[in-house]
């Protein structure tokens, strides 16, 4: 199943220099709760002043960078910069553990790292355990064998490095099954005047983002559509606003304050947004608004049919993943006519395929293969990148699904979530979705926790709503209502309740460290061979 490729499109400017030359006042960043603005003139000469940090730095052409801080004002200049540079840079999430930001430093090898006073005790910590780092620095403060960016950078020329090449991203997966994994994407060496942003192509070709969009970036900067998303923005010569941390009444206060025109979103904010009071809700004035995108994680179908009955059709949403290797799109009225779909491919070809990597026919479940979208290889790790390759030479994602006759995509679980109680494979989404629904549940994951006589069985973990009193009679009455709605064997035999759940800022649930408690010695089923665990 294919469709036409994404055509080209000429930018008016690929980066923020262009417009820091035609409109150098106009805001090219704003944070939402403080005001806080740099003009497309400043964000060009603070990229450029990072540029010619890093290459005092010793950092040329296809050097790695790695930086670690919050949504700061800062972030898309260092990014811009090392973009500038020609270097390949590395986000890392400011809510991972020591141990894990100094293994994805290492594995990208990382010569320079950036990051902020907030991450001032890991910052430390990290010292001694990424010896080929050589340049360390931090804003907002400073620490042990760090300098301060800000000084450092006051040191540096506003002007252009000569002959510049773009830099790109090289992002880690968020690590919810396993070891965080490096994307590294197949990307020539192009002029950073010229270089292609097929983001940025996508924004204006699918959600009509124009110069003139104001568009609100509520999530981490550090996770991939975001980042990519912001970035687009300043290659189209929008306004990107950033939210610090997202709060559904301060995410509605955001797009009326600031007139927001597009956003993009996670199914969890949808939910958060959904579970306001509606007298909140309803009279945020919203009327700016000309797309909502989403994407991410998997959105339950009374949830996007909630959302565009409120918004209107504006909703849009993508299938994609950090690796690029292909993109499935629909908008609203797609949408209504297939509920529950992901959409079409618009850049790819999608081949739906059994675990022996036959291609299976229209409607059958099965591993969903990309071709035609891209290419890609996990970093320094080729056995890994080999299970994510089908013989024919499409790579998958790890996620079940299939397509309808009209040429549909329908999502069904992660590969690697399936539970397997008495033979019957059983996809805990399916669950999960009813059970996000119910109005006392805030949170919920269905894990499979070892059963003796089945070897799984189904159990839902909840985070109770505020007014909800989490106990037996709610154990009952939630594992009724599913089986109400699902055949029993979806249904969990059992609840655990939780303060919280270890979710990612970006939607994904860490369901690895959740099995991981539950399985303590049992050794826990790994997914079936023929695709990767992700």
């Amino acid at each position: 199943m294919t469709t036409q490729a994404l055509p080209d499109y000429v930018f008016q400017g690929m980066y923020p220099g262009a417009f820091a030359e035609t409109d150098p006042d106009k805001p090219a960043t704003i944070m939402a709760a403080t005001g806080a603005t740099l003009s497309y003139a400043e964000l060009d000469q603070e990229a450029n002043r990072v540029s010619r940090l890093l290459r005092r730095c010793g950092v040329e052409v296809g050097d790695h960078v790695a930086l670690c801080l919050e949504n700061h004002e800062r972030f898309l200049p260092l990014v811009w910069g090392c973009r500038y540079a020609g270097a390949i840079f590395t986000p890392l999430s400011s809510r991972l553990k020591t141990d894990e930001m100094d293994y994805i430093i290492n594995n990208c090898g990382a010569t320079v790292f950036c990051t902020s006073a907030s991450m001032r005790v890991q910052a430390e910590k990290l010292l001694g355990r990424t010896p080929d780092v050589t340049h360390r620095f931090m804003l907002d403060g400073v620490a042990e064998r760090h300098a301060a960016l800000e000084e450092a950078l006051g040191a540096e020329s506003a002007t252009p490095l000569p002959q510049r090449i773009a830099g790109h991203d090289m992002l880690y997966s968020s690590g919810t099954t396993g070891r965080p994994k490096g994307v590294k994407q197949a990307r020539p060496n192009e002029p950073l005047e010229t270089a292609d942003h097929p983001v940025a192509r996508m924004q204006v070709l699918l959600f009509g983002q124009t110069v003139e969009s104001v568009y609100l970036s509520p999530a981490p900067l550090y996770h991939a559509a975001p980042l990519r998303f912001s970035m687009g923005c300043h290659v189209i010569g929008s306004t990107l606003v950033i939210m610090e941390t997202f709060d559904p009444t301060a995410f509605l206060n955001a797009v009326e304050d600031y007139r927001i025109t597009h956003t993009q979103m996670v199914p969890t904010m949808f939910v958060r947004l959904l579970k306001l009071p509606e007298g909140v809700r309803l009279s945020a004035d919203l009327s700016s608004l000309e797309a909502v995108v989403h994407a991410a994680a998997p959105c339950p179908i009374p949830v996007k049919q909630q959302m565009i009955d409120w918004l209107g059709p504006i909703v849009h949403e993508y299938y994609a993943g950090t690796e690029a290797n292909g993109i499935v799109y629909c908008d609203s009225p797609m949408w209504l006519d297939h509920p529950g779909t992901v959409g079409q491919p618009i850049n790819c070809e999608v081949h739906i395929c059994a675990e022996d990597g036959a291609e299976l026919p229209t409607g059958a479940e099965g591993l969903v293969y990309f071709s035609g979208g891209g290419e890609f290889e996990y970093h320094l790790d080729p056995q890994l990148t080999a299970g994510a390759l089908h013989p024919e030479g499409w790579s998958t994602l790890g996620d079940i699904g299939r397509v309808d006759d009209d040429g549909y995509l329908y999502l069904t679980d992660r590969k690697s979530y399936m539970i397997i109680t008495g033979g019957v494979n059983v996809y805990p989404q399916e669950a999960e979705d009813v059970l996000t629904m119910h109005p006392s549940v805030a949170d919920v994951a269905v894990i499979g926790v070892p059963d003796p006589e089945f070897g799984e069985q189904v159990k839902a973990i909840v985070q109770a709503a505020p007014d909800a009193r989490p106990g037996p009679d709610l154990e009952r009455e939630l594992i009724d209502y599913c089986r109400d709605r699902l055949a029993h064997v979806k249904c969990p035999r059992s609840v655990d309740f939780r303060d919280g759940l270890p979710r990612h800022p970006t939607g994904k649930l860490y369901k690895r460290l959740l099995k991981d408690e539950y399985w303590g010695r049992h050794e826990a089923r790994s997914a079936a061979p023929g695709g990767p665990v992700l």
